[in-house]
């Protein structure tokens, strides 16, 4: 019964993509009982979510994350769905650009600041003001590896990402003494459509050899660690970074 979100309403946004991590997040939510909204994306793969969600309880709503206006429509429009209320946000929505840093371009790095960490603090503030008014609520940040190393060639991922993990503190810090519990989820190298090159190269091959559990992960790897900070089993964990990563960062 600790698990069961039976009743809850969740927000998770970055899920518009049937094959990504997030979808699956929210999938997992709702498995467990709780309604979902998924919030912003790219217009076409919100028209095909749209059209292959026949289930209840799964919500889409369209929205700029980005964008101030659009930002706070989404959302309201997302809680009016949800009955008024709001009991779960997941903060899913990133981007990425590769590229060596003394060319990294300045409208790339701007763009990945918006998405990965300014939208989600903002996203984090408008749900906020729901919980602190009702006394409760749960935020699951996504992080990165490389919130703990910089990598290479993502100068603007890895210094957005680290910010994830200081903003999850900094959130907790305000908002677990008022009953909001803020945790981040740090995946590990993750087998998606986007990975797919790098896994299977040689750089890949090196990777999987550092990973103790001997694969990649797969998207069904974060439903348990999603559901579990999102229910009442997870009440008194608030500013902790689980890292879904196979034991990778320990090795």
């Amino acid at each position: 019964m600790m698990f069961d979100l039976t009743g809850k309403k969740a927000i998770i946004t970055g899920a518009s993509r049937t094959t990504g991590l997030c979808f699956t997040q929210a999938r997992a939510l709702r498995e467990a009982g709780a309604s979902v909204v998924l919030l912003g994306g790219s217009p076409k793969n919100l028209e095909a979510l749209r059209a292959g969600l026949t289930e209840p309880d799964y919500f889409v709503v369209d929205g700029d994350l980005t964008d101030q206006a659009s930002r706070e429509s989404a959302f309201q429009r997302a809680v009016a769905l949800l009955g008024g209320s709001l009991d779960i946000l997941v903060n899913g929505a990133g981007t990425q650009f590769r590229c060596p840093a003394e060319e990294f371009p300045a409208e790339q790095w701007e763009r990945l600041l918006a998405i990965n960490l300014s939208a989600m603090f903002y996203l984090s503030q408008l749900a906020g003001r729901v919980m602190l008014a009702k006394g409760s609520g749960k935020i699951i940040n996504i992080a990165s590896m490389t919130s703990f190393f910089g990598g290479q060639n993502v100068v603007a991922y890895s210094a957005s990402k680290g910010g994830v993990v200081q903003l999850t503190k900094a959130l907790s810090n305000e908002w677990m003494p008022h009953g909001i519990n803020v945790n981040a989820i740090a995946p590990g190298y993750m087998e998606t459509e986007l990975s797919h090159d790098l896994m299977v190269s040689e750089a890949g091959t090196r990777i999987t050899g550092r990973i103790p559990a001997g694969r990649w992960g797969r998207a069904e790897d974060m439903k348990g660690a999603t559901v579990f900070l999102a229910s009442a089993a997870s009440n008194y964990l608030s500013g902790n970074v689980i890292q879904v990563d196979g034991g990778f960062l320990c090795n």
